[in-house]
């Protein structure tokens, strides 16, 4: 009789598991039905999500409300589905700057107004009210900054309350008594899963409520949730997943939000290859929250054993865009080898609706430890000084691919343009745009200057880097989007 309770547990845990695995395969690979084709870049904006409220707001199976106001006056909507008992918090963009799970959040809603998927939507709807606040910070969205109007970090603002923005979000979660809390974020691209050269694409927490860290009912359960969904990014990103370090932070709102009884999960999105505007990581934000919203319905988190949560790598700050290992560089005639790392820095354009790369240097020396999301290894090779072509060309028009990768391959990084049109802030082809009398400063490798340099192996230029991109001078190829303008 034991054996067989025992074979009927393990089949009926089997069995779940098995259809946990098949409805998030189901939701990875139906996922372009249900994108939200409106929000395709990162710089979205308040006034982009109006329309789409509008037809939620028409829509029966929704209710959307303006639970209150940012200090510029922009509505903070709610958005509201199901008839559960079980209350799901969800809450984006905080930061103004961290927009990849609101776009995901668009994307859930689609799911939920469509008619796929009705067994499992019923037993969501049913079991769970989930509650998505979008955009918590449209002002600093606007302008694609982290902080509000006020200069306000809204995440460190959980006692004090001084924002309208952090008022809202505060009442909302105690209106709703909610018994889980998603805490949606992006992280810089740069961090990678401890020890690995993985960016961590996805980062969980489960934030502690207390400086000692003790774990109550409440943050075990955001633990279970984590692990579930940390196997879930297994699948399409392995090994591309980290935890952050859970110190207690007394002003964030989620370490606040745990100690309120709520289970508190934070979810950021970091870096995945070339995947510039995050449209692959918005694909497993809506993956993974929609998986684990059914196991909260579905109450199968509670098996999941806690300590599975330590073994999520934590998160490393080691990765650069580019990395060059092993460079001669030339001091006096003297020889050095030296890695370089460098990172393409994101500048906004006027209106924050797109950007250009102004990129650095980051470190050299030993970067043995470091990892790169491109990494060349340049044995053999010595870095030179980039020239200015000794043509002055009269407008940037008169200059195409075939004559550029020929001023490169001649060692020349720079050319002098006698028009250059003054709303221009970047170029769009590999080599730096001169203005006609400025003066181009004295080549020195050292941290923070542009990476812009030449690799030579036996008198040829093999390739070079341009504003923090290499590009192969024999093949002409490189994954390249911008050079300087210096005028």
């Amino acid at each position: 009789m034991r054996f067989t309770l025992v074979f009927v547990v393990l089949f009926t845990t089997y069995f779940s598991f098995s259809q946990q695995k098949d409805i998030t395969a189901q939701l990875y690979e139906t996922y372009p039905m249900f994108k939200e084709k409106t929000l395709d870049k990162r710089r979205i904006k308040h006034h982009q999500l109006q329309p789409l409220l509008a037809k939620y707001l028409a829509n029966p199976k929704f209710e959307v409300n303006v639970v209150g106001r940012s200090i510029e006056g922009r509505n903070l909507s709610l958005v509201s589905i199901g008839q559960g008992s079980t209350n799901v918090f969800l809450w984006s963009q905080m930061h103004g700057d961290e927009p990849t799970a609101t776009q995901a959040i668009f994307d859930i809603f689609n799911f939920f107004a469509s008619d796929a998927f009705g067994e499992e939507k019923k037993e969501i709807l049913d079991n769970l009210t989930l509650h998505f606040l979008p955009m918590l910070n449209p002002d600093g969205a606007e302008r694609y900054q982290r902080r509000n109007v006020l200069g306000v970090d809204i995440n460190r603002d959980a006692l004090r309350l001084q924002s309208p923005e952090s008022k809202t979000l505060k009442r909302v979660r105690d209106s709703l008594s909610a018994d889980f809390g998603f805490n949606l974020h992006d992280q810089s691209t740069y961090y990678n899963a401890e020890r690995t050269n993985k960016p961590a694409t996805i980062s969980y927490l489960a934030p502690a409520y207390n400086y000692e860290k003790e774990i109550n009912e409440t943050r075990a359960n955001a633990m279970k949730v984590i692990v579930f969904m940390n196997a879930i990014i297994q699948k399409y990103a392995p090994g591309q997943v980290g935890r952050y370090n859970d110190d207690f932070e007394p002003r964030a709102f989620g370490d606040n939000i745990q100690k309120w009884g709520t289970s508190t999960i934070l979810i950021e999105s970091g870096g995945y290859a070339n995947d510039i505007e995050k449209q692959e990581i918005r694909r497993l934000n809506y993956v993974s929250i929609l998986s684990a919203i059914y196991t909260i319905a579905r109450e199968n988190y509670k098996d999941i054993p806690l300590e599975d949560y330590e073994k999520i790598p934590e998160n490393d700050r080691k990765l650069f865009d580019l990395k060059i290992t092993n460079a001669t560089y030339k001091i006096d005639g003297k020889p050095y080898i030296l890695d370089v790392g460098m990172n393409r820095l994101e500048v906004d354009k006027a209106e924050h609706t797109d950007f250009w790369y102004s990129s650095r240097i980051l470190d050299q020396g030993d970067l043995s430890t470091y990892y790169g999301y491109e990494t060349f290894d340049a044995t053999g090779y010595t870095i030179h000084e980039g020239k200015v072509a000794p043509a002055v060309v009269e407008s940037p028009s008169q200059l195409n691919e075939k004559a550029v990768m020929a001023m490169l391959r001649k060692g020349h990084t720079y050319v002098r343009s006698k028009n250059i049109p003054l709303e221009w802030v970047d170029f769009s082809m590999p080599i730096h745009l001169v203005s006609k009398n400025f003066k181009i400063p004295e080549f020195h490798l050292n941290v923070g200057i542009n990476p812009t340099f030449l690799l030579e192996k036996n008198g040829v230029y093999d390739y070079a880097v341009i504003n923090g991109f290499l590009i192969d001078l024999k093949k002409g190829a490189g994954n390249f989007k911008n050079a300087m303008i210096y005028r």
